[in-house]
């Protein structure tokens, strides 16, 4: 239960692919450059200049090159100097909201944006709506405070509000929306139960993910937190946020599934907790506090990263009916699928800092994800088909992966 093992606990599983014995699929390094050289064509195509922000939330906001949340804390009085630490604060929970509500749409489900006029699809849909539906205030039991999330308005959200917000319909259908409105009653548990990170002396009735801020803070007087440290905090924060589907003494495990190759059985990916930490990275450094140690983060298994492996041969499937089966998240093809995934992108990172000729320092992960491989894989995805869904047919209600 640590992102530091999550890289412990995939490693062996790649050493089995790298000797050839891996359970379902085959590892080919000899197509490694070729993939390194289409995710860095879609780096320098995208980010000419090589600036690439860091992967998260904010990016997905800006779907069409639109400042979505530039507009949304203009428009509340949020963008001005005076109000950099309450921004930070709405950011961040903004940025709860969001992550825990997309961790993944795998259908047809689509959203359209009005202010824009842009019809949107996949995580960058759930985002927008994300954004939308939270800046109405729709999750702050003050209506004169709506860019904020807090445990009372949570606790009061109902599913059909939610489905509302997200257009969904017979027409429009998404799946998982119970279990995502679920997680974030959940998360008014979670508020509650640690109110020593969401709440504030001067207001220790309102508990609000964005309170962590302040915790922050309190605990990193040099204003420099290790990454890592921030996840782990974050993962044991929302323990009960997590869906029930694996447990192990009676607690639940949430994005951690068997594998009879990995260390006692188990490999962990902190899929959304890891998005989320990043996701956390800008509005903490606008507030002076630092997340070091970035790359301790990984690569996070979704089915970009992991389709543009499979999609470009770097992997393969032992058994050609691995994509044309639906499978569910715990089942062993597809945890050891991601589990090499995780140690495949950081070769990977390392194979396109080369073509770039930077650093690990000048272009971490989190850049080379964004920049980067997230979008390669949606560009072959879109490439090799119609509407560009993944190479593997899942069955998800995406509130874990």
């Amino acid at each position: 239960m640590s992102v530091r093992a999550v890289r412990r606990h995939c490693q062996p599983l790649m050493a089995r692919a790298q000797a050839g014995q891996a359970r379902h699929f085959t590892w080919h390094p000899e197509r490694m450059a070729l993939v390194a050289a289409y995710v860095t064509s879609q780096i320098r195509e995208r980010y000419p200049d090589l600036r690439v922000r860091p992967h998260g939330v904010w990016r997905r906001f800006e779907a069409h090159d639109i400042d979505r949340w530039g507009a949304v804390a203009q428009a509340h009085g949020l963008a001005s100097g005076p109000c950099r630490l309450e921004r930070a604060r709405a950011q961040v929970d903004l940025a709860f909201t969001a992550a825990l509500l997309g961790a993944h749409v795998l259908s047809q489900w689509h959203y359209r944006d009005a202010a824009s006029g842009h019809t949107l699809m996949g995580s960058e849909a759930i985002s927008v709506a994300s954004l939308r539906w939270w800046s109405g205030g729709a999750l702050s039991s003050d209506p004169h405070q709506p860019c904020r999330t807090d445990a009372v308005a949570l606790e009061r959200l109902l599913t059909p509000d939610l489905a509302m917000a997200l257009q969904v319909g017979p027409d429009n259908p998404l799946p998982g929306l119970e279990a995502r409105a679920n997680v974030l009653r959940q998360l008014a548990l979670a508020l509650r139960a640690h109110a020593d990170l969401f709440s504030r002396p001067d207001e220790p009735g309102l508990l609000r993910p964005g309170h962590l801020v302040d915790a922050l803070f309190r605990r990193c007087p040099t204003g420099q937190l290790a990454a890592a440290d921030l996840h782990d905090l974050l993962l044991y924060a929302l323990g009960t946020v997590w869906p029930q589907e694996t447990q192990r003494a009676g607690a639940p495990m949430g994005d951690c599934w068997p594998h009879p190759d990995a260390p006692d059985g188990w490999v962990p990916f902190h899929q959304v907790s890891q998005w989320l930490t990043y996701s956390l990275l800008e509005p903490l450094a606008e507030v002076g506090l630092t997340l070091t140690g970035l790359d301790e983060l990984t690569g996070l298994p979704d089915t970009r990263q992991g389709g543009l492996l499979l999609d470009l041969g770097l992997l393969q499937a032992r058994d050609r009916a691995f994509h044309t089966t639906r499978w569910r998240p715990g089942d062993e093809p597809v945890v050891e699928w991601r589990a090499l995934t995780v140690v495949i992108m950081d070769h990977l990172a390392e194979a396109v800092r080369g073509e770039l000729g930077l650093s690990p320092e000048q272009f971490p992960l989190a850049r080379v994800l964004e920049g980067g491989s997230w979008a390669a894989g949606r560009r072959i995805a879109l490439a090799k088909r119609p509407g560009g869904p993944p190479p593997v047919l899942l069955d998800s209600d995406g509130t874990l992966f």
